[in-house]
């Protein structure tokens, strides 16, 4: 199994509890480890048999961005169903952050892994 991944993929949403929260939009900050196949992109030298990590990129910045959920945790959820189902990656690692949620913190939040990392794609 290869990874294609994302680092640091900052997008502006609604996300939180709070009254405030609910009212501004914060930055959450995203990394993906995506499982992936990568010997058919490489053979070709084509992306039509890669992973776009743009068209990715993309779909998940439009998503968040026009999303507004309580917890970081339906979130990650959510972006690992787009992911898993309109992507068909087999395996992935997301992190999802918040960046200075908590006092005294750089960033809090939650990682998941889902899908089976010994499939291929």
């Amino acid at each position: 199994m290869d990874i294609v991944y994302i680092r640091e993929l900052e997008i502006r949403t609604i996300i939180g509890v709070f009254d405030w929260e609910r009212d501004q939009r914060q930055v959450v900050s995203l990394d993906l480890e995506l499982g992936t196949d990568n010997r058919a992109p490489a053979a070709t030298d084509s992306i039509d048999k890669a992973l776009d990590y743009k068209a990715v990129s993309k779909r998940l910045i439009d998503f968040v961005e026009n999303s507004e959920f309580f917890l970081v945790e339906t979130l990650a959820e959510r972006i690992a169903d787009i992911l898993l189902k309109e992507f068909k990656v087999p395996w992935l690692k997301l992190r999802v952050g918040k960046p200075g949620a908590v006092t005294g913190s750089k960033d809090v939040g939650v990682i998941i892994i889902r899908g089976k990392k010994s499939q291929q794609s």
